[in-house]
């Protein structure tokens, strides 16, 4: 969810773009890594505002430092995906996309039993895809995930749309977006719906049967850590990881410790049979 710290020119990573269309979208894709036979597809999930590039070359140094392939999409909508065709978006939005859309990507793709790895918005579709979509996951890596709305985020998000109009949040956004005007008020019109005050996903997590490392930093703008404390409660194989100095974005905050810990992570899920 996080508006403010964007990549600068020139991060994009290198590898080159593949579009693949599902269902009538055509989206962004980006491979890192070569797939092996023993290890598991790590699937990166961005935030509310993010897509491929704006990851910068983080899902490298985690593909790096695991032995894993993986791979990178932009949502319908987003960076140089299909651009919504002016559909509103409902409070469901992140259950479409965890239970419908890649779901639908994945299969396209041949995946099976990843790990997932979501930031903010992609957490949560980590989340409730692992709950309720009926697949094999290998584990989930859920860095400032979302599972209900607090005070805090409504803030942070009304702070957003004060950037929006006196910055140049737009044009910053435009460099990653084919429509930067559909990313960001769809994101932020939807969480301020008054219907959306009441979204909770906490009641699903307990149907999680696969391993989940929750990551979250203390100083975070937009939820307090009540919000990975709540997996661990409804989890039991959670491990928690709170990060000191480190806002709403961890793998830009802490990129070492979040890498480090992702690593011992990817080792213990992917033993053979692992899959849940």
């Amino acid at each position: 969810m996080r508006p403010t710290l964007l990549p600068e020119d020139g991060l994009a990573l290198p590898q080159a773009l593949r579009f693949v269309t599902v269902g009538t979208h055509r989206l962004e894709t980006r491979w890192i890594a070569p797939l092996r036979d023993d290890a598991p597809v790590l699937v990166f999930l961005h935030e509310g505002l993010g897509c491929i590039d704006m990851w910068r070359d983080f899902p490298a140094r985690v593909a790096a430092a695991t032995g894993c392939a993986a791979l990178l999409y932009s949502r319908y909508g987003y960076g140089r995906s299909t651009v919504r065709q002016g559909e509103a978006r409902g409070t469901d939005y992140l259950h479409v996309e965890a239970l419908d859309a890649l779901p639908a990507l994945l299969d396209a793709l041949g995946i099976h039993d990843p790990v997932l790895i979501g930031h903010s918005d992609g957490g949560s579709i980590a989340l409730i895809h692992a709950a309720r979509a009926r697949r094999r996951v290998r584990g989930v890596v859920a860095m400032a995930p979302h599972e209900f709305v607090e005070d805090i985020t409504l803030a942070g998000i009304r702070k957003a749309r004060e950037m929006w109009e006196l910055t140049d949040l737009r044009a910053r956004l435009g460099r990653f977006h084919d429509d930067p005007d559909g990313v960001f008020l769809s994101w932020n019109d939807t969480w301020q719906m008054p219907a959306f005050r009441t979204w909770n996903i906490v009641d699903e997590l307990a149907a999680i049967a696969c391993p989940v490392l929750a990551i979250q930093g203390e100083d975070d703008e937009y939820a307090t850590l009540r919000q990975i404390e709540v997996i661990a409660e409804h989890v039991a194989d959670t491990e928690l990881l709170a990060l000191a100095d480190c806002r709403h974005s961890p793998h830009r905050d802490q990129p070492q410790a979040v890498i480090e810990a992702i690593a011992r992570f990817v080792v213990r899920v992917q033993g053979p049979g692992k899959g849940y």
